[in-house]
């Protein structure tokens, strides 16, 4: 089914809406993006912009067995996965975020983590880690801290607007967090 193509003023609509979790108590793992664009504001669901690779590398990463669409998204509860923000409000840029909204952002999401305690948090974007965190050498991958119980995990914002980051680079570092949360249930 296509789906209409959002004008420039129904997005710029868009600024400071939510998007609302896919979320229940003790998933496998929480995907964490930085907050909503505005394309995922106008349609309510996370990563839905043409271009945005988290469906395409979550698949690839062996976490789907199809390449869902944003609005299958909570399909992915039925997988044990889920999905949340740092930032809660959308903007049209990810930079348009202070350090500040960035670090309150991190503290709210360490409640939602452990009062939903998922198995693995994946923060979806190094930059936006290291300042909710507080952790500015923070690198990809497993971290040395947990929030309760849960393993925190970093990977690369698959913004289609991160030009570090090829498709195939992408599915190998989501391939590494599934190997370790499938060795972890095991």
């Amino acid at each position: 089914m296509t789906r209409p193509k959002p004008t420039r003023a129904e997005l710029l609509a868009a600024i400071d809406r939510t998007v609302p979790d896919v979320i229940v108590p003790d998933l496998a793992v929480l995907f964490c993006g930085i907050n909503p664009g505005l394309y995922s504001a106008y349609t309510g669901h996370h990563f839905a912009r043409p271009g945005n690779r988290f469906w395409p590398a979550l698949h690839a990463g062996g976490f789907t067995d199809r390449q869902l669409s944003p609005y299958e998204e909570r399909e992915l509860l039925d997988r044990g996965y889920g999905i949340t923000n740092v930032v809660n409000r959308a903007s049209a840029a990810a930079d348009e975020l202070t350090v500040a909204e960035l670090s309150a952002g991190g503290e709210r999401l360490r409640k939602k983590v452990k009062r939903y305690r998922p198995r693995y948090l994946a923060v979806l974007g190094v930059g936006a880690y290291r300042a909710a965190f507080d952790r500015p050498k923070a690198v990809l991958g497993l971290q040395d801290v947990t929030i309760g119980s849960t393993k925190v995990w970093v990977l690369p914002n698959p913004s289609g607007l991160n030009a570090h980051y090829r498709a195939h680079d992408l599915s190998k570092l989501f391939r590494a967090l599934r190997e370790a949360v499938e060795a972890d249930s095991t």
